[in-house]
């Protein structure tokens, strides 16, 4: 039997020909299918609005604007309620604090204020290190860096001591960490630090730590509840205060969102509302009736540029 090897090498070469385009065929679904596996995979996806606004209720939250924006906040503060009728349960005084905080990046935020008590300028850099997020390799908790300082410029009044512009001076340094556990409620823990420069006594701390807590509860899209409290450690030669000793500030409120702006009413014994005098010259007793009425109102004025969203591509 004699063989025709051009026939067969024909078909040999058809037949490879045909294997070969199977196993691109066959490549080419294998692709296509992980690209839709992958498409179909969980996303790692930010957790977002942890709280509505940038404070819990004296301190800072671990939210910041948005690249772009800037945040006029002003903080108004009464007397204390047990000061009575002829004061009209302190709303015959008040203290305020005015501020702007801006977001050059999505990371960075950087604030300044100016308050009425020692009639203290203040200004900070919060910086984000972590945000939660959930979907594809979770992060649990969001942290932000807190540093600033605050300088009170009153008459110097202790004429036996030396006027030095550094004596006028504080700093703080704090770590937020918080974690949004659902879509109402939410929790924040903030171990903090403070540095007075001038002390009253010889043998108190120039440095007063506190570990802080903060926690908000959604009751409705636009209502939530705040507290914050923030625990002086014990142990420390607390710097005394018009020779009171400092007492841990405790504050309750309520928020409320109003479009664009955001407006917090409280009840605290803190009478300040910068991490120097709240954290460290809190004197009033909660409990015994020594409490501020205040509020916060927060409004939001956007700098970003407009950038029309371009025309999806359409494959015919």
């Amino acid at each position: 039997m004699t063989f025709n090897f051009k026939i067969v090498g024909s078909i040999g070469i058809l037949f490879c020909l045909l294997l070969g385009s199977g196993s691109l065929r066959a490549q080419g679904l294998l692709d296509q299918l992980e690209e839709e596996t992958k498409k179909d995979e969980p996303k790692r996806e930010p957790v977002m609005a942890t709280f509505k606004g940038t404070r819990l209720i004296n301190g800072h939250s671990v939210e910041m604007p948005a690249k772009g924006e800037l945040l006029f906040i002003i903080s108004h503060r009464f007397g204390k309620l047990s000061s009575g009728l002829y004061e009209l349960i302190g709303l015959d005084q008040a203290t305020i604090r005015w501020g702007f905080e801006y977001s050059p990046t999505n990371w960075l935020n950087i604030g300044v204020g100016r308050s009425t008590y020692m009639k203290t300028y203040d200004g900070f850099i919060k910086a984000k290190v972590l945000k939660q997020s959930k979907g594809k390799k979770p992060i649990p908790l969001s942290m932000v860096l807190l540093a600033g300082a605050s300088i009170h410029s009153l008459k110097w009044q202790d004429k036996s001591r030396e006027n030095y512009f550094t004596s006028r001076m504080d700093y703080y340094f704090q770590i937020m960490m918080a974690r949004k556990f659902t879509e109402r409620f939410s929790l924040q823990i903030m171990p903090s630090m403070v540095h007075k420069n001038l002390v009253a006594k010889a043998n108190e701390s120039n440095d007063v730590f506190s570990l802080g807590i903060g926690g908000r509860y959604k009751v409705s899209n636009r209502i939530a509840i705040m507290a914050e409290y923030h625990w002086l450690v014990p142990g420390q030669r607390l710097p005394t205060v018009n020779g009171l000793q400092p007492r841990s500030p405790l504050a309750i409120g309520v928020d409320i969102e109003t479009g664009g702006h955001v407006f917090q009413i409280q009840l605290t014994n803190a009478q300040a509302m910068f991490e120097k005098g709240y954290i460290a010259e809190t004197t009033g007793n909660f409990f015994k009736g020594d409490i501020h009425l205040g509020f916060n109102i927060t409004r939001t004025f956007s700098f970003r540029k407009f950038e029309p969203k371009k025309p999806k591509k359409i494959r015919g």
